[in-house]
């Protein structure tokens, strides 16, 4: 059984995709571990990108990702403003230091190679590294990035399973039976089984890191101005209703900025409009390769910030537990999909990273809220069901329209679900998150490849755009 962690589905690092950036970048950096000591006897390298990292690629801002894992750059570490000053020297300069050890001559317009005529067969986004030596010996990897910043490699079944989890979940049934057992919550169980890889404070302090950085990247967004990079002159919306919303309110910091906000009228018309407000802020930041967090990919990495937030200033406040138990709830939800489904949109279109953040959402703000186990999953069940069948189109292969308002409405739909579960019977749901997870995989495998973020059709075909690379 293939084993998630939270911290597997929440990860640190540079926008837009996390298929098409992340994933590719870790892909740099496995390859890097595979030459090891060969790293100094290397003469050229060449990427080869399939599929859709070929079709939308440029758009993703791949190359960029390419060039910083060839660097040798942690994704979770590596601020905003230097990799783009790597990326740009190694633009004006021709030339690379391969795993910040070898300079090597490298031209991104003749060795990063987008096969858009070739698809390999496991999976749409596949990339080939063909690595010469100067003993005239060469090491050729593939690798396939499968959502949410996941790779795996050539031949590759499963990952080494070197620990033995206290509650091994494969499906809901799984994680209802486990509850029902011990009598605990979801995030009892998921905190019992993340205690296998970590002490219980390490747990807890890492989500909150995970939570201060999707604080400080809708904060962000919500302060800058201007367009998104990338030729389609999109306008950040984020600052703007801030502005509207704060009514010229003094702060200093984010502390401060969610004071205020709280102190505002808690109608429902101003709470909708924050909640969409986090959620564009996000995304903007996310599409302007800001720092973000996977949640559970970058496409959709606006919908569980937002929810949370939400939570977080409008509702019940309970400090520290709320947040980790939040967090600990909707990974186990996502990790669900992954092993049943999908959360890659070049695999299941939208409905596997956007429909998937709003079923984990929805999940985690139930429990909050006091639903039970079963509630709960029937909150994700409800919000899943409600995006089945979502199209990946991105215009331009950009990760930005329609996929910045898209958050919007999965945090949108997550609170609405959770709404919905909370006063329902679970006993009289026809549908269970089983059943769901199986009919987003069924309906995945029969949507055209056309609508599986390839930007060959919907609406990516009504605004044809020939964009430099980004």
């Amino acid at each position: 059984m293939e084993q998630i962690s939270v911290f597997d589905m929440f990860k640190v690092g540079i926008g837009p995709s996390s298929s098409h950036t992340m994933g590719p970048w870790k892909a740099c950096l496995r390859m890097l571990e595979s030459l090891g000591e060969r790293v100094g006897q290397v003469t050229e390298v060449k990427v080869h990108l399939f599929g859709s990292l070929a079709k939308t690629g440029k758009g993703h801002g791949t190359g960029r990702a390419i060039m910083l894992g060839l660097a040798g750059e942690n994704p979770a570490e590596i601020s905003a403003d230097k990799a783009e000053k790597i990326v740009l020297q190694v633009r004006e300069t021709k030339q690379l230091v391969l795993g910040g050890k070898l300079q090597l001559d490298f031209d991104p317009q003749h060795h990063i190679l987008y096969h858009f005529d070739r698809q390999l067969p496991f999976h749409s986004n596949a990339m080939e590294f063909e690595v010469f030596l100067k003993d005239g010996g060469l090491l050729r990897e593939v690798y396939y990035s499968i959502g949410g910043g996941f790779v795996v490699k050539e031949d590759e079944t499963q990952q080494e399973q070197s620990i033995q989890l206290t509650y091994p979940v494969s499906s809901a049934a799984d994680l209802l039976r486990f509850c029902k057992e011990t009598g605990m919550s979801i995030s009892d169980v998921v905190m019992a089984n993340e205690k296998c890889w970590k002490s219980e404070r390490d747990v807890k302090e890492g989500l909150i890191g995970i939570w201060n950085v999707m604080q400080e990247c809708i904060y962000r967004g919500c302060h800058k101005t201007g367009k998104l990079p990338g030729g389609l002159d999109v306008h950040r919306r984020a600052y703007d209703l801030d502005e509207l919303l704060i009514k010229g309110a003094h702060y200093d910091n984010l502390q401060e900025w969610k004071q205020q906000i709280a102190k505002g009228e808690n109608t429902f018309r101003r709470t909708l409009n924050w909640v969409a407000c986090f959620a564009l802020a996000v995304n903007e930041e996310n599409a302007s390769f800001g720092r973000v967090v996977t949640a559970p990919t970058n496409g959709a990495a606006g919908v569980i910030p937002a929810v949370l937030m939400y939570y977080n200033i409008f509702c019940r406040n309970e400090g520290d537990d709320d947040i980790v138990r939040f967090l600990l709830t909707a990974s186990e939800v996502g990790s669900i999909f992954k092993k049943g489904a999908t959360i890659s949109a070049a695999m299941g279109g939208c409905q596997a990273e956007i429909g998937v953040a709003s079923a984990m959402a929805a999940a985690a703000l139930c429990e909050r809220f006091g639903g039970t186990p079963k509630q709960s999953l029937m909150a994700a069940e409800i919000a899943m069901e409600h995006h089945l069948g979502l199209t990946c189109d991105p215009i331009g292969g950009l990760v930005q329209v329609p996929c910045i308002e898209r958050n919007t409405m999965g945090a949108m739909k997550a609170i609405t679900a959770c709404n919905i579960a909370l006063y329902s019977d679970p006993g009289v749901a026809k549908i269970s998150l089983d059943d769901v997870v199986t009919t987003m995989w069924e309906t995945a495998q029969d949507m055209s490849t056309k609508y599986k973020e390839t930007s060959e059709a919907g609406l990516a075909s009504r605004i044809p755009v020939n964009l430099p690379e980004c």
